[in-house]
């Protein structure tokens, strides 16, 4: 009981002393307009222009690591877009979505900005990277798009590589595909193997051309047009006439994008020259008729 009276009597002695330096304060009723507003709370948004040790399709905050692009990694972060308009209302976008369509096609551009060209030309592999569920539903609407080298035109597996990809296909650079010596397994093609272009070989890689938008069983039902586009880009590429007699000087190899692919949007098939009743000691490059006579 002495301890409650104490503590009375002080503070009515500190009362009066503040009584004659300053009013004493009033509570105005409102018990929360003293306290400073917190900050918004900031969602989680991954770096561009960073290297990465795995590659995700959903990157957690939790998880989020980057390494130095000088060092060993898997990946390379190419550029963060942002889901806006209707493309942001709703549920987080799914593979055939045309948001994630979208996204795909502004991951191209930028991934074609950073590396000087088209990565399909070259042993590459585009990724899209979202944020997972509850962060959409929390308000994120970034896609981040990760390019990361690869094993060969046959195996789009992800190899760690050291230094960045900016630049890549400015110049003469390995990861260019060039010429190649098929492996069969019958009539059928087993894997392509890199070679030298001085080197016999029996096919060259001439070009990359975009499929018109359609579903990916469609595709698979039309590989004679898939051809017969390559056979163009052929004629172009050895400087030889588009006619009837092209398919007397040259086959084609062509390689389309994974179903997974596809079905985000990407349409970008790889063509290839194919020598099938001669081995080829140079590219064929503007070879013309008489480098590249009718057999």
């Amino acid at each position: 009981m002495r301890r409650w009276l104490h503590a009375l009597t002080l503070a009515g002695a500190v009362t009066a002393v503040l009584a004659g330096c300053a009013p004493t304060h009033r509570a105005d009723g409102d018990l929360v307009d003293d306290w400073a507003a917190l900050p918004a709370p900031q969602l989680f948004v991954p770096a561009t222009d960073a290297c990465l040790p795995r590659l995700t399709a959903v990157v957690q905050a939790a998880t989020y690591e980057t390494v130095d692009c000088a060092g060993s990694h898997l990946a390379e972060a190419v550029h963060v877009g942002t889901f806006t308009g209707s493309a942001a209302e709703g549920t987080r976008p799914e593979p055939g979505s045309p948001e994630l369509r979208g996204a795909r096609a502004e991951c191209d551009q930028r991934a074609r900005e950073m590396i000087g060209g088209d990565w399909h030309a070259a042993r590459l592999t585009l990724n899209i990277a979202l944020p997972p569920a509850t962060a959409w539903m929390a308000g994120a609407r970034w896609f981040r798009c990760d390019l990361a080298e690869t094993d060969s035109i046959d195996n789009t597996r992800p190899v760690n590589r050291v230094g960045s990809l900016r630049g890549a296909l400015v110049g003469d650079n390995p990861l260019v595909h060039r010429c190649f010596d098929p492996k069969l397994i019958g009539a059928n093609l087993n894997y392509m193997a890199p070679v030298l272009c001085t080197e016999p070989h029996r096919a060259e890689f001439v070009g990359v051309y975009s499929e018109r938008d359609m579903g990916w069983a469609e595709f698979a039902r039309r590989a004679p047009a898939a051809h017969r586009r390559c056979m163009t880009l052929i004629a172009a590429f050895a400087n030889v006439p588009d006619n009837a007699e092209l398919p007397y000087r040259a086959g084609s190899i062509f390689y389309p994008p994974s179903q997974r692919e596809w079905e985000e949007g990407d349409r970008g098939v790889r063509c290839f020259l194919w020598s099938d009743d001669r081995k080829l000691t140079r590219s064929m490059r503007g070879a013309g008729p008489e480098g590249l006579p009718i057999i």
